[in-house]
Protein backbone atom coordinates (compact mmCIF):
# COMPACT_ATOMS: atom_id res chain seq x y z
CA UNK A 1 0.00 0.00 0.00
CA UNK A 2 1.51 3.30 -0.93
CA UNK A 3 1.45 6.67 0.79
CA UNK A 4 -1.29 7.60 -0.89
CA UNK A 5 -3.43 5.35 -0.48
CA UNK A 6 -3.04 5.07 2.71
CA UNK A 7 -3.28 9.06 3.40
CA UNK A 8 0.07 9.27 5.54
CA UNK A 9 2.87 11.03 4.06
CA UNK A 10 6.24 9.53 4.47
CA UNK A 11 8.93 11.51 4.73
CA UNK A 12 12.08 10.58 2.60
CA UNK A 13 15.32 10.14 4.03
CA UNK A 14 17.97 12.64 2.97
CA UNK A 15 19.86 11.19 0.35
CA UNK A 16 22.99 13.10 -1.98
CA UNK A 17 20.28 13.32 -4.86
CA UNK A 18 18.95 16.17 -2.55
CA UNK A 19 19.98 19.31 -2.26
CA UNK A 20 21.44 21.00 0.36
CA UNK A 21 18.42 23.15 1.17
CA UNK A 22 16.67 20.26 0.65
CA UNK A 23 18.55 17.45 2.94
CA UNK A 24 18.94 20.78 6.03
CA UNK A 25 15.05 20.47 5.66
CA UNK A 26 14.30 16.67 6.10
CA UNK A 27 16.66 16.17 8.87
CA UNK A 28 15.38 19.05 10.61
CA UNK A 29 18.54 20.79 10.40
CA UNK A 30 18.49 24.88 10.94
CA UNK A 31 19.27 26.41 7.23
CA UNK A 32 20.84 29.56 9.28
CA UNK A 33 24.24 29.16 10.70
CA UNK A 34 24.37 32.26 13.10
CA UNK A 35 23.76 31.69 16.71
CA UNK A 36 21.37 33.61 18.66
CA UNK A 37 23.22 33.24 21.58
CA UNK A 38 26.86 34.55 19.84
CA UNK A 39 24.91 37.57 18.83
CA UNK A 40 22.59 38.45 22.14
CA UNK A 41 26.60 37.97 24.14
CA UNK A 42 27.77 41.12 21.64
CA UNK A 43 24.64 42.92 21.88
CA UNK A 44 24.55 42.81 25.74
CA UNK A 45 27.80 43.66 25.86
CA UNK A 46 27.64 47.03 23.72
CA UNK A 47 23.61 47.68 24.31
CA UNK A 48 23.31 48.86 28.01
CA UNK A 49 20.32 49.28 29.85
CA UNK A 50 17.77 48.23 27.19
CA UNK A 51 17.27 44.58 28.87
CA UNK A 52 13.86 44.56 27.80
CA UNK A 53 14.02 45.19 24.03
CA UNK A 54 17.19 42.73 24.05
CA UNK A 55 15.02 40.32 25.24
CA UNK A 56 12.29 40.88 22.50
CA UNK A 57 15.43 40.64 20.20
CA UNK A 58 16.16 37.46 21.37
CA UNK A 59 12.90 35.91 20.87
CA UNK A 60 13.11 37.08 17.62
CA UNK A 61 16.57 35.17 16.32
CA UNK A 62 15.50 32.14 17.80
CA UNK A 63 11.99 32.36 15.47
CA UNK A 64 14.24 32.82 12.89
CA UNK A 65 17.06 30.49 13.54
CA UNK A 66 14.39 28.03 13.35
CA UNK A 67 13.25 28.64 10.45
CA UNK A 68 9.33 29.48 11.57
CA UNK A 69 8.35 32.44 9.68
CA UNK A 70 6.01 32.86 7.04
CA UNK A 71 7.68 31.57 3.55
CA UNK A 72 5.51 34.70 1.93
CA UNK A 73 6.40 37.39 4.02
CA UNK A 74 10.33 38.85 5.72
CA UNK A 75 11.71 36.78 8.17
CA UNK A 76 10.68 39.32 10.88
CA UNK A 77 9.45 43.24 11.16
CA UNK A 78 10.75 45.08 13.69
CA UNK A 79 9.77 48.58 14.89
CA UNK A 80 12.49 50.08 17.54
CA UNK A 81 10.94 53.10 19.39
CA UNK A 82 12.93 55.71 21.82
CA UNK A 83 14.78 58.86 22.09
CA UNK A 84 18.09 59.45 19.99
CA UNK A 85 21.50 57.83 21.11
CA UNK A 86 19.82 55.25 23.30
CA UNK A 87 21.27 52.05 20.80
CA UNK A 88 18.52 51.76 18.45
CA UNK A 89 20.58 51.72 14.95
CA UNK A 90 23.59 50.18 16.84
CA UNK A 91 21.71 47.21 17.74
CA UNK A 92 21.28 46.60 13.88
CA UNK A 93 24.76 47.36 13.17
CA UNK A 94 25.96 44.77 15.41
CA UNK A 95 23.47 42.36 14.46
CA UNK A 96 25.35 42.76 11.11
CA UNK A 97 28.76 42.11 12.83
CA UNK A 98 27.68 38.90 14.53
CA UNK A 99 26.29 37.68 11.52
CA UNK A 100 28.72 38.24 8.88
CA UNK A 101 31.35 39.91 10.90
CA UNK A 102 31.16 43.47 9.22
CA UNK A 103 28.48 46.20 11.30
CA UNK A 104 27.74 47.37 7.48
CA UNK A 105 26.71 44.54 5.95
CA UNK A 106 23.36 45.13 5.77
CA UNK A 107 20.85 47.99 3.76
CA UNK A 108 19.95 51.37 5.30
CA UNK A 109 18.18 53.73 4.18
CA UNK A 110 17.42 56.81 5.84
CA UNK A 111 14.13 58.07 5.49
CA UNK A 112 14.83 61.73 6.34
CA UNK A 113 15.91 62.09 2.98
CA UNK A 114 12.47 60.68 1.81
CA UNK A 115 10.34 63.18 3.59
CA UNK A 116 8.68 64.91 0.01
CA UNK A 117 6.31 62.87 -1.11
CA UNK A 118 7.83 63.48 -4.69
CA UNK A 119 10.53 61.46 -3.73
CA UNK A 120 8.45 58.12 -2.98
CA UNK A 121 9.35 57.46 -6.41
CA UNK A 122 13.26 57.14 -5.48
CA UNK A 123 12.42 53.80 -3.43
CA UNK A 124 10.95 51.90 -6.33
CA UNK A 125 12.88 54.09 -9.36
CA UNK A 126 12.18 56.71 -10.96
CA UNK A 127 9.16 55.80 -13.98
CA UNK A 128 10.45 55.36 -17.26
CA UNK A 129 11.71 57.42 -19.97
CA UNK A 130 12.14 60.37 -16.49
CA UNK A 131 15.02 62.64 -16.97
CA UNK A 132 18.13 61.18 -14.97
CA UNK A 133 16.09 57.90 -14.08
CA UNK A 134 17.72 54.70 -14.44
CA UNK A 135 15.33 52.23 -15.12
CA UNK A 136 15.70 49.06 -13.01
CA UNK A 137 17.71 50.36 -10.00
CA UNK A 138 16.34 52.35 -6.89
CA UNK A 139 17.84 52.65 -3.45
CA UNK A 140 18.10 49.42 -1.93
CA UNK A 141 21.24 46.99 -1.90
CA UNK A 142 19.87 43.78 -2.96
CA UNK A 143 22.50 41.81 -1.73
CA UNK A 144 22.69 42.64 1.92
CA UNK A 145 18.83 42.46 1.53
CA UNK A 146 18.43 38.98 -0.03
CA UNK A 147 21.20 37.47 2.60
CA UNK A 148 21.85 33.34 1.87
CA UNK A 149 20.71 30.18 2.37
CA UNK A 150 22.68 29.87 5.76
CA UNK A 151 22.48 33.90 6.53
CA UNK A 152 19.37 36.49 6.73
CA UNK A 153 19.69 39.29 4.79
CA UNK A 154 19.32 42.48 7.21
CA UNK A 155 17.48 46.14 6.32
CA UNK A 156 16.93 48.97 8.20
CA UNK A 157 14.52 51.58 7.33
CA UNK A 158 16.18 54.91 10.01
CA UNK A 159 14.36 57.53 11.25
CA UNK A 160 10.61 56.03 9.81
CA UNK A 161 8.67 59.34 10.84
CA UNK A 162 10.90 61.57 9.18
CA UNK A 163 9.29 59.89 5.14
CA UNK A 164 6.46 61.15 3.76
CA UNK A 165 3.02 59.57 4.10
CA UNK A 166 3.20 58.27 0.08
CA UNK A 167 6.83 56.62 1.23
CA UNK A 168 5.18 55.09 4.49
CA UNK A 169 2.40 53.33 2.54
CA UNK A 170 4.86 52.29 -0.34
CA UNK A 171 6.25 49.91 2.50
CA UNK A 172 3.36 48.06 3.22
CA UNK A 173 3.35 45.66 0.98
CA UNK A 174 7.28 44.89 1.55
CA UNK A 175 6.24 44.34 5.01
CA UNK A 176 2.99 42.04 3.72
CA UNK A 177 4.33 40.10 1.08
CA UNK A 178 8.00 40.87 1.25
CA UNK A 179 8.43 41.93 -2.58
CA UNK A 180 8.96 45.62 -4.41
CA UNK A 181 8.10 45.67 -8.06
CA UNK A 182 10.63 48.61 -8.96
CA UNK A 183 8.56 51.28 -11.33
CA UNK A 184 10.01 50.11 -14.25
CA UNK A 185 8.44 46.77 -13.85
CA UNK A 186 11.58 44.84 -15.25
CA UNK A 187 12.73 43.64 -11.64
CA UNK A 188 11.37 42.42 -8.36
CA UNK A 189 13.01 42.77 -4.85
CA UNK A 190 12.67 40.13 -2.38
CA UNK A 191 12.45 40.33 0.94
CA UNK A 192 11.73 36.98 1.87
CA UNK A 193 14.96 36.13 3.59
CA UNK A 194 15.19 39.24 4.98
CA UNK A 195 14.84 40.68 8.81
CA UNK A 196 13.59 44.72 8.24
CA UNK A 197 13.82 46.57 11.32
CA UNK A 198 13.00 49.97 11.69
CA UNK A 199 13.73 52.94 14.00
CA UNK A 200 11.99 56.09 15.04
CA UNK A 201 11.78 58.77 17.58
CA UNK A 202 7.97 59.73 17.43
CA UNK A 203 6.78 60.15 21.05
CA UNK A 204 9.84 60.43 22.60
CA UNK A 205 9.96 64.10 22.76
CA UNK A 206 5.91 64.24 24.25
CA UNK A 207 7.01 61.19 26.66
CA UNK A 208 10.13 63.64 27.15
CA UNK A 209 7.53 66.66 28.36
CA UNK A 210 5.49 64.30 30.31
CA UNK A 211 8.67 63.21 32.68
CA UNK A 212 9.27 66.80 32.45
CA UNK A 213 6.02 68.07 34.22
CA UNK A 214 6.19 65.16 36.79
CA UNK A 215 9.60 65.71 38.07
CA UNK A 216 7.95 68.82 39.88
CA UNK A 217 5.33 66.35 41.88
CA UNK A 218 6.81 64.44 45.09
CA UNK A 219 8.45 61.27 43.93
CA UNK A 220 5.34 59.07 45.48
CA UNK A 221 3.21 61.04 43.26
CA UNK A 222 5.51 60.69 40.64
CA UNK A 223 5.72 56.93 40.98
CA UNK A 224 1.91 56.51 40.95
CA UNK A 225 1.37 58.93 37.86
CA UNK A 226 4.02 56.97 35.70
CA UNK A 227 1.64 53.40 37.08
CA UNK A 228 -1.61 55.09 35.83
CA UNK A 229 -0.06 56.31 32.51
CA UNK A 230 4.02 54.82 31.75
CA UNK A 231 5.74 56.85 29.04
CA UNK A 232 5.36 53.79 26.84
CA UNK A 233 1.73 54.67 26.72
CA UNK A 234 2.14 58.24 26.04
CA UNK A 235 4.81 57.36 23.26
CA UNK A 236 1.91 54.75 21.29
CA UNK A 237 -0.44 57.05 21.46
CA UNK A 238 1.62 59.66 19.38
CA UNK A 239 2.69 56.57 17.15
CA UNK A 240 -1.02 55.64 16.16
CA UNK A 241 -1.59 59.08 15.30
CA UNK A 242 1.65 59.13 13.20
CA UNK A 243 0.62 55.77 11.43
CA UNK A 244 -2.07 54.18 9.51
CA UNK A 245 -3.66 50.94 11.48
CA UNK A 246 -2.91 49.30 8.23
CA UNK A 247 0.45 50.34 8.28
CA UNK A 248 1.48 48.93 12.23
CA UNK A 249 -0.41 45.48 11.67
CA UNK A 250 2.22 44.80 9.36
CA UNK A 251 4.33 44.93 12.13
CA UNK A 252 5.55 41.29 14.22
CA UNK A 253 7.50 43.74 17.11
CA UNK A 254 7.33 47.06 18.81
CA UNK A 255 10.65 47.66 21.04
CA UNK A 256 10.57 50.61 23.83
CA UNK A 257 14.27 51.23 24.18
CA UNK A 258 14.61 53.89 27.38
CA UNK A 259 16.04 57.31 27.87
CA UNK A 260 20.55 56.40 28.49
CA UNK A 261 20.95 56.45 33.26
CA UNK A 262 23.02 58.15 34.69
CA UNK A 263 24.05 54.73 36.25
CA UNK A 264 25.04 53.30 32.55
CA UNK A 265 26.89 56.38 31.58
CA UNK A 266 30.46 55.04 33.11
CA UNK A 267 30.10 51.57 30.87
CA UNK A 268 29.24 53.78 28.17
CA UNK A 269 32.24 55.60 27.99
CA UNK A 270 34.35 52.28 28.50
CA UNK A 271 32.56 51.52 25.68
CA UNK A 272 33.74 54.22 23.17
CA UNK A 273 37.40 53.83 24.77
CA UNK A 274 37.70 50.15 23.90
CA UNK A 275 36.30 51.28 20.25
CA UNK A 276 39.14 54.03 19.66
CA UNK A 277 41.80 51.41 21.18
CA UNK A 278 40.54 49.41 18.13
CA UNK A 279 40.93 51.82 16.05
CA UNK A 280 44.84 52.33 17.62
CA UNK A 281 45.51 48.89 17.07
CA UNK A 282 47.06 49.15 13.52
CA UNK A 283 49.53 51.38 15.02
CA UNK A 284 50.89 49.63 18.04
CA UNK A 285 49.29 52.39 20.45
CA UNK A 286 47.11 52.27 23.52
CA UNK A 287 45.84 54.08 25.89
CA UNK A 288 44.28 54.45 29.51
CA UNK A 289 42.49 56.47 31.66
CA UNK A 290 42.64 56.72 35.07
CA UNK A 291 38.70 56.89 36.68
CA UNK A 292 39.00 60.97 37.07
CA UNK A 293 39.66 61.12 33.15
CA UNK A 294 36.93 58.80 32.38
CA UNK A 295 34.10 60.77 34.39
CA UNK A 296 35.14 64.10 32.79
CA UNK A 297 32.97 62.40 29.73
CA UNK A 298 30.15 61.63 31.63
CA UNK A 299 29.76 64.44 34.53
CA UNK A 300 27.16 66.75 33.62
CA UNK A 301 26.12 64.87 30.87
CA UNK A 302 22.51 65.78 29.95
CA UNK A 303 21.26 62.38 29.85
CA UNK A 304 18.40 63.33 26.51
CA UNK A 305 21.01 62.97 24.07
CA UNK A 306 22.01 59.96 24.72
CA UNK A 307 25.07 57.91 24.14
CA UNK A 308 26.04 59.29 20.45
CA UNK A 309 26.73 62.91 22.61
CA UNK A 310 29.21 61.16 24.88
CA UNK A 311 31.17 59.83 21.23
CA UNK A 312 30.98 63.39 20.30
CA UNK A 313 32.49 64.25 23.53
CA UNK A 314 35.08 61.34 23.01
CA UNK A 315 36.02 62.99 19.48
CA UNK A 316 35.90 66.58 19.85
CA UNK A 317 38.08 66.83 23.38
CA UNK A 318 40.23 63.34 24.19
CA UNK A 319 41.04 62.48 20.03
CA UNK A 320 42.86 65.89 19.73
CA UNK A 321 45.11 65.60 22.55
CA UNK A 322 45.97 62.26 21.29
CA UNK A 323 46.77 63.30 18.22
CA UNK A 324 49.13 65.80 18.54
CA UNK A 325 51.25 64.09 21.30
CA UNK A 326 51.72 61.20 18.81
CA UNK A 327 52.63 63.79 16.45
CA UNK A 328 54.74 64.98 18.43
CA UNK A 329 56.43 61.75 19.63
CA UNK A 330 55.88 59.32 17.36
CA UNK A 331 57.97 56.91 19.38
CA UNK A 332 55.45 56.58 22.31
CA UNK A 333 53.25 53.71 21.75
CA UNK A 334 50.96 53.85 25.22
CA UNK A 335 49.61 56.76 27.07
CA UNK A 336 48.12 56.69 30.53
CA UNK A 337 45.62 60.03 31.23
CA UNK A 338 44.11 61.94 33.88
CA UNK A 339 42.20 64.73 34.37
CA UNK A 340 42.40 67.44 37.18
CA UNK A 341 40.84 70.40 37.69
CA UNK A 342 38.88 69.73 34.23
CA UNK A 343 41.95 69.32 32.16
CA UNK A 344 43.04 66.23 30.67
CA UNK A 345 47.19 65.40 30.81
CA UNK A 346 48.90 63.36 29.02
CA UNK A 347 51.64 61.46 31.59
CA UNK A 348 53.24 59.11 29.20
CA UNK A 349 55.79 57.73 32.09
CA UNK A 350 52.76 55.57 34.07
CA UNK A 351 51.81 53.59 30.47
CA UNK A 352 52.23 50.53 32.32
CA UNK A 353 50.41 51.25 34.94
CA UNK A 354 46.78 51.18 35.60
Amino acid sequence: MTSSQSGIHVVQPATSSHSQSERDRLIGKPRFHFEPQAVMQLLRERIIGQDAALNEIEKMLHVVKADFSSPERPLSVTLMLGPTGVGKTETVRLIAEAIYGRPDAFCRIDMNTLAQEHYAAALTGAPPGYVGSKEGHSLFDETAIAGSHTRPGIMLFDELEKASTEVIRGLMNVLDTGRLTLTAGTKTIDFRNCMIFMTSNVGAQAAQQYLEKLSYLPQKMQQLCLKKVPTQQIIEKVMQRKFDPEFLNRIDRTLHYQAVQNDALPRLVEIELDKLNQRLQHQKRQIHLTDAAKAHFYQGHDIRYGARHLGRKIRTELEPVLAIYFLNHPEQLQLHLDCINGQLLVRPQASDSN
